[in-house]
């Protein structure tokens, strides 16, 4: 059994784009939680500057992130986030546990 891929992005809304960026990342979200191998798609935007978007996506195994890569709705959603953001895309850090996971 494979390990779940775990990653988070990261990006900032221009000022005049944000009310755009959080529509478009509020679809995205929603078609993301559908697909079979999700477990999570959570969005934030930081408490001191609501334009820094942090999103973190968990995936059932690489096969289930590389479904996800190839979804189309997300390559819609990147051609359109382009010129709404700061950064030259968005800035995708992937995780790994140090420690076994806890059940709460």
């Amino acid at each position: 059994m494979s390990d779940p891929v775990v990653l988070y992005a990261e990006f900032t809304a221009r000022t005049e784009q944000l009310a755009e960026v959080e529509r478009l990342i509020t679809g995205l979200a929603d078609d993301v939680r559908q697909e079979p191998g999700n477990l999570e798609f959570t969005v934030y935007q930081r408490a001191e500057d609501p334009c820094r978007f942090f999103v973190l996506e968990r995936y059932a195994d690489p096969s289930a992130f590389e479904a996800h890569l190839s979804a189309p709705y997300g390559a819609v959603f990147n051609a359109a986030l382009g010129d709404l953001i700061v950064e030259d895309g968005s800035q995708l850090s992937f995780l790994h546990p140090t420690a076994p996971a806890t059940v709460v």
